[in-house]
């Protein structure tokens, strides 16, 4: 049997080895998410001497996060404005450059009272849960063309708790039943209509490194041939589901500022802005409606 120290030195060797570009800081992702002991408690007993099972479970995820599956999808668990979401390969996993596009939802509605969210392309749900976890006046739909996605999302909503401010809907944008007039329901308009959706262009996919090329699902991503397929979809319609002066707000590609900024403001629009992440990069359009 081996300490908990030989067991986190082999497998930061074995992520070494294949290529892992954090290898020391997914070993120990690992191996606390399998133990269930958090730094402190290694540091103090760093040579307590692991079971056979664990160390068996422990170098059977180092193997199979070598072969570049994201550590989230190991684990299931990804971490997004301080909360935790389940996810699996049917969604793409929450990143940290996302939350530049949650906290400009918040901002833009501090001041609405009981605001209501449109979170299109939801995915696993975080950016409209965390919406709502912040805000516990919102209310909030969902729409996602995959019902595997829904599941996760859903899921989500049920562990935060938010099930009853938060619907998930099946919908390819706005073709699905619920936003159609013409099943006898209404128009719903909302504060903030909210998205991150597909903005690869498809010929860069391949380039992709290999944890989201392999394993994040191709809807996710494919944003058509330019990367603004799903802009233009979804600006097109976006005014007849807002308020008037509500927000229309998107995540972008670095490169794609310039190009949804004035998607937006051809639709009308106004005081469209880009915002940047934490690395300096675009990252953020949004525009309020008139």
């Amino acid at each position: 049997m081996k300490t908990l120290e030989a067991l986190l030195k082999e497998g930061t060797k074995v992520l070494e080895n294949a290529g892992i570009k954090e290898a020391g800081l997914d070993a120990w992702l690992l191996l606390e998410y399998l133990t269930g002991k958090n730094r402190a408690y290694y540091y103090a007993h760093s040579d307590e001497q692991t079971d056979i099972e664990t160390e068996e479970n422990y170098k059977k995820l180092c193997r199979e996060r070598a072969k570049h599956i994201p550590l989230q999808h190991l684990t299931g668990q990804a971490f997004f404005m301080g909360y935790e979401f389940y996810v699996n390969d049917k969604v793409l996993i929450p990143r940290q450059d996302t939350e530049i596009l949650a906290e400009e939802g918040l901002r833009v509605i501090k001041d609405v009272p009981k605001p209501s969210i449109l979170d299109m392309c939801t995915g696993s749900g975080c950016i409209l849960l965390s919406l709502l976890a912040k805000r516990e006046d919102a209310i909030g739909v969902g729409a996602d063309i995959s019902g595997e996605a829904l599941a996760v999302a859903e899921e989500n909503a049920k562990r935060l708790s938010l099930e009853d401010r938060a619907i998930f809907v099946e919908s390819d944008t706005f073709s699905g039943e619920y936003f159609q007039e013409k099943y006898g329901n209404p128009i719903r308009k909302y504060d903030i209509l909210i998205s991150n959706p597909p903005y690869i262009p498809r010929m860069e996919i391949q380039g992709l490194m290999e944890e989201v090329r392999l394993y994040d699902p191709q809807m996710a991503l494919d944003g058509g041939m330019d990367g603004l397929y799903f802009y233009r979809r979804i600006t097109k319609q976006a005014g007849r589901y807002l308020k008037p002066g509500g927000w229309l707000l998107y995540e972008i590609g670095c490169s794609q500022g310039a190009q949804v900024s004035e998607l937006v403001k051809q639709a009308g629009f106004l005081n469209v802005e880009v915002k940047k992440d934490l690395s300096g990069l675009d990252r953020v359009v949004l525009g309020q409606k008139t």
